[in-house]
This record gives structure tokens, C-alpha cells and sequence, in this order.
């Protein structure tokens, strides 16, 4: 294929992509669910001086995302709304993330892969579920280290691999698989190389002093800064597995697979990504790598054992669809070349346009059913932002909404913000009992409650120590539960 070819392609993909993008932005740009706010209010406070923490004053690293946090601070200086910030940021993720599979497609000589995932990567439900998290800026920047390892454009693969690790500490996978690709590569090689050879051999030690210095700045930082580079929430999240009303990672998949089993195009690509599967070994084994990933992703946060928060199996996605372009891959070279080629194919082209419309359609379901959690935390967040005193502490179960529109000092009962509270967890607990501790160790100024959740709560304490001063009507919010917030005097 010649250059001029190759150049058309990538301008029609771009402009593809930037289509897709501005389509699915204009249709999520509301887009919104709790955790994420935890990482704006971090950029929030960097814009507003007050250092990388989410309570002022208090160096906790309750954040998996420190570059994510960083490029909403950056960026925040032109866009001051974090939240369609990040939503933008995750748009324009996904289409970068479908780009590099597409290029990744066209140098392992693949490239009905590549055209496939254009199609099914951007309107998968799933990543579209995880906008405003750094979950597809990790998807994206992990997909762009396979895509410049495959071209041998190893300064890039390092700068997008320390990238990745800091936008989640899983991205550290990436490099590892990449790492004993390089070396498996350069020790199977021939006697006598030729030029191509003799880089694949050559030390890069280039690319280790990229990767080495990104990730040492930041971990620098992080031991003298927070004492710990290792977020807090990592372990909230493993006592929240321990939790027996929890589940856990691995079973959890089950949960996901049923909300799409449900619709006959799923079928369809799973068949897909079955056969795509056994292509690769059998004849595509460069996707094996690529494949690895998908599995030693799944079996690591199996053996981390955290809660099944959905946000966590997006990255199972692009493994999916690639299999499933694989699949289509071998049809597609299987069908004979005689008469009935032209029909077989052409039947192909149909069967993935039906696929596409049918997860377009349910993109568009999803779409219409957001959080209904969003606009009755933010009124409550507001509230306490007008009538609150600046240094008033708030109690909540969950606090990435409230937390961010409050701009008030923030005790989480889920563990995530005070690393004692998650200490309380263990297989007997509830969020219940993790509330009475972190109250009756911190007690709030305030506590924000859905009526009849913590029965023991509003008993023994907030029947004793509180009264409610603002009540949110869940018809006027559009949200399943009214929302409480009560002022407490603890000298009573």
C-alpha cells in the first residue's frame, strides 16, 4: 500500500474519529457518577492553591489518579467546570484509544481489526458508563505504548507507559508485558541479524531513563508529600471486597456479562471473539500480547480482591472488540475467491452494520438512564456550600458529588478520604457500622443521610445529637431516595 494511501486513510480515520467524538459529547456531556469527583476536588484545590489533598490541610492520597488530577488542574485554568472538562477529556480518549488499535491493526497486518473497532470501540456501552473517570485517558495512553511498540517507536511506548502507570498504578502491566516481549524477542533472534536486527537488540536506554524519571518525579513527590505513594483508596477498596455484603472483582464479572447477554448483538460478538481468539493462536500470535494484557489485568485485580465497582472491567473492552475484528478477520480471508465471495462478504458488511446499529441503540438506552444520584447530591452539595461555615465538617456515605459542590471539609463512611474508617471493615461489617465509627470518632458538623439506610444512625445518634435543616424532595431531583441533611451539636 502506498504512502499517499496510507496518509488518506489516517485523514479519513481522524475525521471519522472528530465526528464520533463531537456526536457522543453532545449526547454525555452531563454525564456523571460519585467517584470521580473525588479526583476533581484534588485539581480543584491545586487551581485554588491549597496544595494535591481533598481536605485542606490534610496530605491523604485518596486519588488513584494523580496525572489525571494534574491535567484537570492544567486544563482547568481555561475550562473552570471540571466535570464537562473530564467528560471532554474522556471523548476525546475514546477516540484516541480506537486510533491506536486501528494503527496497532495496520502494522500487525490486521486491518479489518482496525476498521471493526472503529466502529465498536467508541458506542461500547461499558467505557462510555466510566466517562469522567481517568479510566479511558488510562485505556488510551496503555493502547498508544502497544501501538508505538509495535512500530519500534520505543521513546514514545516509554513516555505512554509511565503516563499510564501514573494514571493508574495497574498501567504498570503494560511496560511489564512489553519489557518480556523485548527481551524475549532480542534473545530469539538469529545468528546473524540483519539492520532491523541489530535495533531490536540495541539497549534502549533512552527509553529506561524516560520511564524511570516520569515515574521517579512522581513517587518522589508522592513519599515526601503523603508519606506513601500508594493511594488509600487501594486499600478501602480491598477492605470493601472483605465486606461479606460485598462482592469481589472476579465474580462481579458475572453481574456485567448479564447487562449485555440480554442483547442478541452480544451473542453475536462473543461468537466473534471466540473465533477471533483461536486465529490468534493459531495464525495472529503477535495479538497474543495484546491478549495478555486483557489476562493478567483480570488476574490482578482478582488477587487485590477489591469491590466490583462496574468502572473497573472497562479495561476488559478493548481486548473484547479486538478479538471480535479477529474473528471477523478470518472470515473474512476464509471465504473462497470464486462467484459467492462477492455475496459472502457483502452479507459480513451487513451482519457488522446490524451489530453496530444495535449497540449504537443500546449506547442511546444508556444514555437516557444516567446516575439519578447526580442532581440531588449536587443540590446538597450547593446547599452546604451557601449555608455552612467554611471549616464545617460534612459525614456522608458517598462524597465525590457532595464533596466537590460542597467545598467542605469531607468524612467519607466508605473509607475512602479517612484511611481509618476503612480500617473498621472487615466481613462482618456493614456501611452502617463503618458510619457509627467514623461519626462518633469524627463527629461532622453535619451529616447528609438517606432516610431509613442507617436505622442504628438516626436512633442513637441523630435522634440524640442532630436535627435536619434541609430535605431534598426526590421527585423535584428525579432521584430514587429524598436526601437528609441534619446539623449536630455534639456538647449536648
Amino acid at each position: 500500500m502506498s504512502n499517499l494511501t496510507i496518509s488518506r486513510e489516517r485523514w479519513f480515520v481522524g475525521g471519522y474519529l472528530v465526528v464520533v467524538g463531537i456526536l457522543l459529547y453532545a449526547g454525555f456531556h452531563e454525564w456523571a457518577y460519585d467517584d470521580p469527583f473525588i479526583t476533581y476536588r484534588y485539581a480543584q484545590n491545586v487551581l485554588r492553591g491549597n496544595g494535591f489533598v481533598y481536605n485542606t490541610g490534610l496530605k491523604v492520597l485518596s486519588t488513584t489518579t494523580p496525572f489525571f488530577a494534574l491535567i484537570l488542574a492544567i486544563f482547568g485554568l481555561i475550562v473552570p467546570d471540571l466535570h464537562y472538562l473530564a467528560n471532554f477529556l474522556g471523548i476525546a480518549s475514546i477516540a484516541l484509544g480506537a486510533y491506536f488499535i486501528w494503527d496497532l491493526s495496520k502494522t500487525w497486518q490486521t486491518p479489518i481489526v482496525g476498521w471493526v473497532v472503529l466502529l465498536l470501540y467508541p458506542s461500547f456501552p461499558l467505557l462510555l458508563t466510566t466517562l469522567g473517570s481517568e479510566t479511558l485517558l488510562y485505556l488510551a495512553l496503555c493502547l498508544g505504548a502497544f501501538a508505538t511498540y509495535a512500530k519500534k517507536r520505543y521513546n514514545l511506548t516509554a513516555l505512554f507507559s509511565a503516563l499510564a502507570v501514573l494514571t493508574r498504578a495497574d498501567g504498570i502491566l503494560v511496560p511489564f508485558l512489553l519489557s518480556m516481549d523485548f527481551i524475549n524477542r532480542r534473545l530469539t533472534h538469529n545468528a546473524k541479524p540483519d539492520s532491523e536486527d541489530r535495533e531490536e537488540r540495541a539497549l534502549p536506554w533512552s527509553v529506561l531513563f524516560i520511564f524511570l524519571v516520569i515515574l521517579g518525579l512522581w513517587f518522589s513527590f508522592a513519599w515526601v508529600y503523603f508519606g506513601s505513594p500508594i493511594p488509600a483508596t487501594l486499600f478501602a477498596k480491598q477492605a470493601q471486597g472483605n465486606m461479606a455484603i460485598s462482592q469481589r472483582f472476579a465474580p462481579g464479572i458475572l453481574r456485567v456479562i448479564n447487562w449485555y447477554m440480554t442483547r442478541w448483538q452480544y451473542w453475536i460478538e462473543a461468537i466473534l471473539a471466540v473465533i477471533g481468539i483461536f486465529y490468534a493462536l493459531a495464525a495472529k500470535r503477535r495479538w497474543l500480547l495484546f491478549f495478555f494484557w486483557t489476562i493478567l489485568y483480570f488476574v490482578s485485580y482478582t488477587i487485590l480482591g477489591v469491590s466490583s465497582y462496574f468502572w473497573y472491567y472497562a479495561p476488559l473492552v478493548p481486548g473484547f472488540v479486538v478479538a471480535v475484528g479477529l474473528g471477523i478477520q478470518w472470515l473474512w480471508n476464509f471465504i473462497p475467491q470464486d462467484r459467492y465471495s462477492l455475496i459472502l462478504r457483502g452479507a459480513m458488511v451487513v451482519l457488522v452494520a446490524a451489530v453496530f446499529v444495535a449497540q449504537v441503540n443500546h449506547v442511546d438506552a444508556v444514555r437516557i438512564n444516567p446516575d439519578h444520584r447526580y442532581k440531588i447530591y449536587r443540590a446538597t452539595g450547593e446547599w452546604l456550600a451557601e449555608n455552612s461555615s467554611e471549616n464545617a465538617t460534612v459525614g456522608a456515605l458517598e462524597v465525590g458529588i457532595i464533596g466537590y459542590y460542597a467545598n467542605r471539609p469531607m468524612i467519607g463512611f466508605a473509607g475512602l478520604i479517612q484511611p481509618d474508617v476503612a480500617k473498621v471493615m472487615n466481613k462482618e461489617t456493614t456501611y452502617e457500622d463503618t458510619a457509627l465509627w467514623a461519626i462518633k470518632h469524627y463527629h461532622p458538623d453535619y451529616l447528609v443521610l438517606y432516610p431509613g439506610v442507617f436505622p442504628k444512625v438516626e436512633e442513637s445518634i441523630v435522634a440524640v445529637f442532630c436535627f435536619k435543616v434541609a430535605s431534598f424532595n426526590k421527585n423535584r431531583y428525579d432521584s430514587p431516595a429524598n436526601l437528609f441533611v441534619y446539623a449536630c451539636d455534639w456538647n449536648k
